[in-house]
């Protein structure tokens, strides 16, 4: 019996290298296209699992032969949410506030397989060095803060911030490997 096919629930490149550092090559990539408003209250952890786990239900339910594998990443500071900046000035605003602060920086995934769903929550802590006007206009003008939660990239040229992390490399660049694998395991599917 042939395994089932993998689909990647998103577009995004950093996912994708992730997976390969690891051997998995998705057969698929076909994005989720669902509503990322927070509900209100809900908390960044809570976020992040149900975004993973509502773009991993709609996919399956395009591809209900494949395993399906979705993510999401949130970048909190305390209870307050810094989802990807809008523009320059948002981008400006979101590296003053984690200037010299921890954050912390949430990664749900979510697994589908014949129906049935396995989610984790990957939660890294991200200490920041105090950062100088001219180092955020610098890291600001090279837009590297486009389309990534929090307003940065720790595997590009903001990875220069980072004091300390305490958890998951690779979660806070949008996949958790470990996460992702056991679930992948838990299902039944190997590469």
């Amino acid at each position: 019996m042939s395994r089932p096919e993998l689909v990647l629930a998103s577009a995004s490149p950093r996912r994708i290298e992730l997976l390969a550092q690891v051997g998995i090559r998705p057969d698929h990539i076909d994005p989720a296209d669902i509503d990322e408003t927070p509900l209100k209250g809900e908390t960044p952890p809570r976020l992040a699992q149900r975004l993973a786990v509502s773009k991993a239900q709609a996919v399956a339910a395009r591809r209900p032969e494949a395993v399906v594998v979705a993510a999401d990443t949130v970048v909190s500071v305390g209870r307050r949410l810094l989802e990807k900046a809008a523009d320059e000035a948002e981008a400006v605003r979101f590296l003053k506030l984690l200037s010299g602060r921890n954050h912390r920086v949430h990664t749900g995934v979510a697994v589908v397989r014949d129906g049935r769903l396995s989610v984790r929550v990957s939660e890294t802590r991200v200490s920041i060095k105090p950062l100088s006007d001219a180092e955020i206009d610098a890291y600001v003008a090279t837009g590297d803060w486009r389309g990534k939660a929090g307003g940065y990239g720790i595997q590009g040229p903001a990875g220069a911030f980072v004091q300390r992390i305490v958890g998951s490399h690779p979660a806070v660049m949008g996949l958790p490997l470990y996460e992702t694998v056991q679930l992948l395991n838990g299902v039944g599917w190997r590469p």
